[in-house]
């Protein structure tokens, strides 16, 4: 069960890297954003991934076909369910943006079933019911807090995203090195994070240099920013190595709360009582729908 609280840290670094993305959304604008978490994280996800390498014996690389395919995939996925979160996040707020993207749950049931061939148990259908119908409460715009139009729209795609790149990145990961998942899962990130940052920085030098100066201006942020998401997804990676995505979405579910409070602390956003009843009842048909 050592997977539970590396889920927890990494839901951890990623409100971190949430928040440090977000404080630099208003100059690099949502795709230059996005770039900032592979453009800094690649250095730290090399590094991650050279200790862990050179401290574990035995392991050895299975860089097959599958395993490019389906770190390609997985980077682009991440990609556009990034710039979707950010998007989200700016026009409603951090912890309702938050709380967008854990729609992920009920678009892993779906995509499971449609791509992957799960089988899932009436339990878990009905927990995703639940938490669907939770979110939607959650989300509904309301006069305590702004909702910009296409907020919605772009949290349910950022969710629908993830749940799909986080298959990939589990497929990839166990196709590289089985017997070592942690050696693996860091080795995946850094090859997806490379990906990412190559395809990313083309495509704004290309549509929109005036963001990859804005990126660069906001190095000192963009720092921290890059850590914490290597950290996370080195976390999340190895988590999805060692457990199916959807136990691993569910205790990640404590993502939520320290949104809000991080919310609330560096943004001086809040959350109504309604909104804290409805992210309950998200939670537990989360915990349903990952465990049932």
């Amino acid at each position: 069960m050592i997977w539970i609280p590396i889920t927890i840290a990494a839901a951890a670094f990623q409100v971190a890297r949430n928040a440090a993305q977000r404080s630099v959304m208003g100059g690099a604008g949502p795709w230059g954003a996005t770039l900032v978490r592979f453009l800094f994280g690649l250095p730290f996800a090399t590094l991650f991934a050279a200790v862990a390498w050179a401290v574990t014996p035995g392991a050895a690389a299975h860089a097959t076909a599958g395993f490019w395919l389906a770190c390609v995939a997985g980077a682009a996925l991440q990609i556009g369910a990034t710039a979707a979160l950010l998007t989200a996040m700016h026009r409603s707020s951090f912890a309702l943006g938050t709380a967008l993207q854990q729609s992920g749950l009920p678009f892993a049931l779906v995509w499971g079933v449609l791509l992957f061939g799960d089988t899932v148990s009436a339990v878990t259908w009905i927990g995703g019911l639940i938490a669907t119908v939770g979110l939607a409460a959650l989300t509904w715009p309301r006069g305590e807090t702004p909702m910009r139009r296409g907020a919605v729209l772009a949290g349910l795609g950022s969710g629908a995203a993830f749940a799909l790149c986080a298959n990939c990145f589990r497929q990839a990961s166990l196709a590289f090195d089985p017997v070592h998942p942690a050696v693996s899962a860091l080795v995946t990130v850094m090859v997806v994070q490379a990906i990412q940052t190559v395809a990313l920085t083309a495509f704004l030098a290309a549509r929109n240099p005036a963001a990859l100066v804005a990126v660069v201006k906001a190095w000192r942020r963009s720092l921290g920013a890059g850590f914490c998401g290597a950290a996370a997804s080195g976390l999340w990676f190895t988590a999805m190595a060692l457990s199916p995505v959807g136990p691993v979405r569910a205790v990640g579910v404590v993502e939520m709360p320290m949104a809000a409070l991080a919310g609330r602390r560096l943004f001086a956003e809040r959350l109504t009582a309604a909104q804290l009843v409805f992210g309950l009842v998200t939670a537990v048909g989360v915990v349903m729908a990952a465990l049932g």
